[in-house]
């Protein structure tokens, strides 16, 4: 089991990307690939960039993984009130639906809509009925059998059965 981060990072600057790029998240199931969004997401897929580069996601847990809903992983604590030490608002795309293979942002019901810390949830349900409050990362393109062997170790109250480590996440060109 890894051991709970304190991370207590600065906003980071804007970036562009410089075209499609990818984060190959390596965990103790397998990897998975999700398509960052910096199209309709700039501010939200460069702050992920920058906390994959400064290693925020690295020998955390997927800490929820309700099942036929989300697997929810990116605190560096490990039980779902962490984040970065900084936020970013940056409302969803309003024609935005949570379905399967979506990756957003986890929040606070009290946090606005679109604002991100380092928490992010993959959605395995056909349609996970979100309003669209929670601010778009991207999409899976590729490893969905192991986001889905990932949520073969949930439950319905979202405690999984067994540890899911993200052992790393690197971001690379599409």
């Amino acid at each position: 089991m890894p051991e709970p981060k304190q991370v207590q990072l600065t906003r980071p600057p804007p970036t562009e990307a410089s075209g499609p790029q990818t984060a190959v998240v390596k965990t103790s199931c397998g990897e998975f690939e999700i398509g960052l969004d910096f199209a309709r997401a700039p501010k939200t897929a460069s702050s992920f960039a920058f906390l994959v580069d400064e290693g925020v996601y690295d020998d955390t847990l997927i800490h929820r993984i309700q099942t036929n809903f989300v697997i929810q992983g990116g605190d560096p604590l490990g039980d779902g009130t962490g984040g970065p030490g900084y936020f970013v608002d940056e409302p969803p795309p309003q024609d935005l639906s949570y379905t399967r293979g979506v990756v957003a942002m986890a929040k606070s019901g009290a946090e606005p809509p679109g604002r991100s810390g380092s928490q992010f949830f993959v959605v395995t349900a056909a349609d996970a009925g979100l309003s669209p409050d929670y601010a778009l990362l991207g999409r899976v393109t590729g490893g969905m059998d192991v986001v889905e062997r990932i949520e073969a170790l949930g439950t319905e109250d979202g405690v999984p059965k067994a540890p899911v480590v993200i052992e790393s996440i690197s971001v690379e060109p599409s």
